[in-house]
């Protein structure tokens, strides 16, 4: 038996700590509301190992970001057998909601109707793609469920993080300005290669003017499925005076053949970065659509430098 200043054994007691007072209290944490919809990914591109591991990487920071979440993944292109369909992921997830509902009502569990999105489907691309979008689009359409669709994921800061990354990764860019260290291959001009046309070009100089910001140097977007768009954006950052080019692709991954920006940066005369992949931001800006559609704010997502 305890007393007031500690157990009559002896034993120690673990108090709960106090909680701190003030503005710098740490926020609770949020967790995903009971009956919330399901976030699900919608992967472009043709379905593979390499694909899938993207995906459940970018699903796995998305639940460590808000325990309790129900996140999907659906491929536009899937097979239905090893790579389920975003159609056919949605239809399940309608179908799971309704029996969960059923059982508890003969259970004789007290339980609200369900009501509201299903889902909400986030799309993996960094920038607008009319054919991809309207893809999803008619996936969703198709289903008969009730979902909500948001937007790709860019622009947004962390995105120019991200791209900052891959190209320090690759020895194309300094990791860090403010240690001014020298690095040979770095690129005194960036062509940042996207897919989708003239509307994916124009969201991606919005990143782009803060990746320029990052590396004092410029950036120009470029489409990657419009012919002779990345040679123009050379041709005029050679023209101003960048001599050493770089091209970083404003791309998940899944979203194109590999082989483009390997003949994109031939066509360039540069060497190429990597696509953004399964970059810890992605994860983040996939749950910040999630949470914006649904109205609940988890902690901003913040650029940091890179380190």
């Amino acid at each position: 038996m305890s007393s007031p200043t500690g157990p009559a054994s002896g034993l120690p007691v673990r108090m709960p700590r106090p909680r701190q007072p003030g503005r710098h209290r740490r926020p609770e944490p949020l967790a995903a509301p009971e009956g919330a919809p399901a976030l699900v990914l919608a992967v472009p591109g043709t379905p593979g190992v390499a694909t899938r591991s993207l995906a459940e990487e970018v699903v796995s920071i998305a639940r460590s970001e808000l325990p309790g979440l129900d996140a999907r993944i659906g491929y536009l292109d899937g097979d239905d057998a090893e790579f389920p369909t975003l159609q056919t992921v949605l239809v399940r997830t309608a179908q799971e909601r309704t029996a969960r509902y059923e059982q508890a009502i003969a259970a004789g569990v007290e339980a609200k109707a369900p009501e509201g999105p299903v889902a909400v489907v986030v799309p993996l691309l960094a920038g607008p793609d009319g054919a991809l979008l309207r893809q999803v689009r008619q996936a969703v359409m198709e289903s008969r469920v009730a979902a909500d669709l948001t937007d790709a994921l860019g622009p947004h800061p962390l995105l120019a993080e991200a791209l900052h990354v891959r190209l320090s990764e690759a020895g194309l860019a300094r990791a860090d300005r403010a240690r001014l260290f020298t690095v040979a291959t770095a690129a005194d001009g960036i062509i940042l290669a996207s897919v989708g046309g003239d509307e994916a070009v124009q969201a991606a100089g919005i990143t782009g003017m803060l990746l320029a910001a990052r590396l004092a140097v410029p950036v120009m977007a470029a489409a990657l499925d419009q012919e002779g768009s990345i040679a123009s954006v050379a041709e005029q950052l050679r023209g101003s005076g960048s001599q050493q080019l770089a091209l970083a692709p404003y791309l998940i991954g899944p979203e194109i053949d590999p082989a483009l920006i390997e003949d994109a940066a031939k066509e360039a005369g540069c060497s190429a970065a990597e696509p953004l992949g399964p970059y810890p931001a992605i994860g983040k800006l996939a749950l910040g659509k999630y949470t914006t559609a649904l109205g609940i704010a988890p902690q901003q997502a913040q650029g940091t430098p890179v380190r």
